[in-house]
Order: C-alpha cells, then structure tokens, then sequence
C-alpha cells in the first residue's frame, strides 16, 4: 500500500485500492502513473491485464470533477474492452461520485444520448462515438483527457481515419495517452501529428514466458476436431479459450462440443452484445469453463485464471497468436497453449514462426483417441471447405466402389440438400465427408509440413478485422439460404443439376 501511495494517487483512489488489497503496483503503473500526473502526453507499450486502466486512470480521476461535462475520453477497438475499462474507471472512481458512460454499438443509442447528458468520462468505441457525433448528442469541448486504449488493434481493424476524426473534434489542448501492444510506424506517425512532446515507457511482457508451455499437434484434416474433444476432457484445465479465425468455425465448434457432452460457449462479432455480456460474465464467474471465440476475445479482455489455449485454426499474424497464447500464463501462473495443425494450417503456422523466431513451440506426439461423431448441416460449417458446395467429397481408402472421378459412388451426387441432416463417423468410410476436415481433399498435394513454404490457396479469414461483405452475418446467411433454396431443386444440389456438375478445382 505504501508503494502506491509513493505514486502520488489521489486519495478517493487510495481508498479503493485498500478495499481491493492491491499490495504493490504492476511495473506499467509505476512507470506511467507520474507521468500521467505530471501532465505529459505518453506512449506506453503493454500488454492487456498489465494493469495499464489504473495506471491511465489514476490521472484522470485526480483532474475530473463532477460537473456533467465530458472532461476524459477513452477510446478502445472492442465493446468487450469498452465496457470492462468503464466498468474498472467506475470502480476507481466510486468515492470521488464520477458519472462514467460507455458507449458502444449493438445496443439502443437513444439510452446512451439520456446518459450522456450528465458524463463526467466517457469510454467509447470510435464508430459508435461518430455517430453520436454526427447526432449531436455528445459534447466533446470540454474534453482535457484522450486516451487510446490498445492503438495498434484500433488500426488494425480500420479505426485509423475515424481515429483521426474524433482527435480533431476535441480541443488541441489536452492531454493524449496512448498504450498499445506494439508501436508501428503509423502510430508513431500519429504521434508526431497529434501529440505534444510525449515520454515514452515500456514495460516487459506481462506473460511469464517461462510457465507457458507452447505444442502443436499434426493431424490429419479428419481427425482435427476428434482430437480437440480427445484433450478437452482428458487435460485438467480450469478455464480453456478456443481460438477460431471465423465466426462459422466457432458456431461449428461450439455445437458439436455440446454434442460430445462439453459445456462451451461462443463469443463471436455475429452476436447480440448482450449475448456477449452474459457469455463473458459466465466465463468469467467459471458458470462454463469452455469458451469458444474470434480473435475479439483475444484483444483486451482481461479474463483471469485461463489454464489452457487452443488453437483450433492458427491465425496468419504472429501477433494475433502472440496475444491469443497471452490469455493464459499471466501474474505468475502456469498455463498451456496447443496448436491442433491440419493441412490449412500449415502455411499460417510457418509464417508466425518466421515473423516471431523468439517462440518455442514443440511437436508433440499425437496421442490415441476415437474419432467421434459430428452433425452437420450444410448450411453450417466452414464455408469453401469440407462442409461447402465447392470441394469433392474426401475419399475413402478402405472402400473400393467408386462413381465418376474416383469418388465414393454412394455419395457421387455432392454434399446434401440444406434441409438433409446427416451424421457420419469421422473415420467411417462410406461418408468421409462428414468430418470436420476443412482442408483439401487431395491427400499427396497437401500433405506439406508445417514448414512448407509452398503458397496455399485458401486464406483464413480473421473475424472482426474486414470488412463484412454482406454487411453483417444475419442478412449473410439470409442470402446464403435463399441460394441453397434455389439449388436444392436440383438433383445433386448443384446449381445447373446432373450427376457430373461439379464446379472445377485449381489443384495446382
């Protein structure tokens, strides 16, 4: 207690640290929280959960009154992270009777506008804070603070232009904090444009790298989620994250792990906000021990007690995978990370190795497991992959009758209709395609290692990080369905009909 009090914290935050029994302050605290209140603008690299809220918050609080005017604005890429920085900004501030108001989309604007009237701080995501803007139903004159809250995944997710917007409609003087992960060269363009002369701090990871434990298991494109299910009840884990690249394979995941008996839950952009909530407030309390999520989660949720990360699809930046494995292993504690690799994986897998050489990541040996079973819908799955309208069926090595171009002849005609569910073992022969393989069918032109260099053709779209093509999931799957409506009439479920009419496939 008496190392936070060194720091020069006001005393409203003094009296909320005693009742959380912080002890001594994190190393971002102590390098940021004299700066901060000593009027500098700053640049602080660290890392989500290093305790970087307090360390921005502390000068915040100390220089905010209770006035009704918009005196801080904190901007973060995520609602998730939005409402959980409000949430810790409110809990610090409880003494000092600060009105603090987050503002985020996928919920009413009109409660927000009513709440808005009387904010002292408010933390937003910079979308929905435009529009507010653009309504005229926010005030940002007053604002004397600005912090951006994890920088670097606000520009990787587009936010940069209307980052840039929201600086130039509030007062140039000010003070402008920034903390991120990473510092590239366009925030630090950013820097040198908007902001004053600022310190420069950074601090050590807060992960101990030295009790997280990285592997990767190679399988076969079948038997991939065979073995998610294999580790998931044969490990002893406390909180376990599955990290998916789109939000179909966390829908596709989710559904057969209830069907195995696992208790999981999905977080993905595609769901309602208040779904999000509950979902994270659940984990959160250890209600479901299993939480399945688009990188989303994987950016500034700071989610105590994760013992296990999987790695279900591996993400094509190191950095995504860097702070994927980050949810676990954090404050001293020992966690794990495993990396299930089929086929598609494998370029994805090479290239974070070569961007980060510093991660030790080892092979280990593929346990015996029973393949299990999986329900599929057409309509569901990955899209372009196993379950798609665009690939052959896999073959069947031990089944020797065969249809047209080699393929299994009772199941020559293509995937089913969307209304037609089936269900197959994934090592069963008549029906291969009912795995949960979402690779090639080929088994000699992609049977590379992870070290392969040879360019693959398929991308692995990440989740909330482009834009969406149909702008949104729900009106998505409305024109998906129409589509597999109006094909269902033919035989194979082809558009065009016949039993040969399936679309060519670049096999390079």
């Amino acid at each position: 207690m008496e190392n936070f009090k060194k720091l020069g914290l006001d005393e409203h935050v003094l009296k909320v640290i005693v009742n959380k029994k912080f002890e001594n302050p994190s190393e971002i605290q102590e390098k940021a929280i004299p700066i901060v209140l000593e009027g500098h603008d700053l640049i602080a690299g660290s890392e989500t959960g290093s305790g970087k809220t307090l360390a921005f918050g502390a000068g915040i609080i100390k220089n905010t009154e209770n006035s009704g005017k918009i005196q801080a604005l904190i901007l973060t890429p995520t609602r998730e992270l939005c409402e959980q920085v409000s949430n810790s900004i409110q809990e610090f501030s409880y003494y000092k009777k600060l009105e603090v108001v987050s503002v985020y989309g996928g919920v009413s604007m009109t409660n927000q506008t009513k709440r808005l009237t009387s904010a002292d701080i408010v933390v937003a995501t910079p979308g929905r804070l435009l529009d507010h803007y653009r309504n005229n139903s926010i005030d940002l004159s007053n604002v004397k603070f600005l912090v951006l809250d994890e920088a670097d995944r606000m520009w990787d997710m587009g936010f940069k232009e209307d980052v840039a917007k929201i600086v130039d409609a509030i007062p140039k003087k000010r003070q402008t904090l920034l903390f991120s992960a990473t510092i590239s060269k366009e925030l630090e363009n950013f820097s040198k444009k908007y902001m004053n002369s600022p310190k420069e701090i950074q601090v050590s990871n807060y992960v101990d790298e030295s009790k997280l434990k990285q592997v990767y298991y190679d399988v076969k494109d079948s038997e991939k989620f065979s073995l998610l299910v294999y580790l998931l009840k044969n490990e002893k884990a406390h909180l376990v994250m599955i990290f998916c690249n789109t939000r179909r394979n966390v829908d596709f995941v989710v559904k057969n792990l209830k069907e195995q008996g696992i208790s999981a839950q999905a977080i993905h952009g595609g769901m309602s906000q208040e779904k999000r909530n509950s979902t994270l407030k659940r984990f959160d309390n250890s209600t479901v021990n299993v939480l399945v999520a688009t990188d989303v989660a994987a950016r500034g949720l700071d989610i105590k007690g994760v013992s296990h990360v999987y790695n279900y699809d591996i993400p094509s930046d190191a950095r995504d995978y860097v702070h994927r494995i980050g949810r676990t292993a954090r404050a001293g504690t020992e966690g794990i990370a495993i990396n299930i690799l089929a086929s598609r994986d494998y370029d994805n897998f090479g290239q974070v190795q070569r961007n980060n050489p510093k991660l030790s990541i080892k092979n280990i040996l593929t346990p015996k497991f029973e393949k299990v079973f999986i329900k599929i819908d057409r309509d569901e799955g990955p899209r372009g992959r196993s379950f798609g309208n665009d690939r052959r069926p896999q073959r069947s090595n031990s089944d020797n009758r065969r249809g047209p171009r080699g393929r299994d002849s009772r199941d020559s005609r293509g995937p089913p209709r969307s209304n037609d569910r089936r269900s197959s073992s994934q090592g069963g022969s008549s029906f291969r395609r009912g795995s949960d393989s979402r690779g090639p069918r080929s088994s000699s032109n992609y049977s590379r290692g992870p070290d392969s260099r040879k360019p693959f053709s398929r991308e692995n779209s990440s989740d909330d990080s482009r834009p969406k093509r149909f702008g949104g999931d729900s009106r998505g799957r409305e024109d998906r369905g129409d589509r597999n409506k109006r094909s269902s009439s033919s035989r194979d479920g082809f558009r065009g009909g016949g039993r040969n009419t399936r679309p060519r496939i670049n096999r390079r």
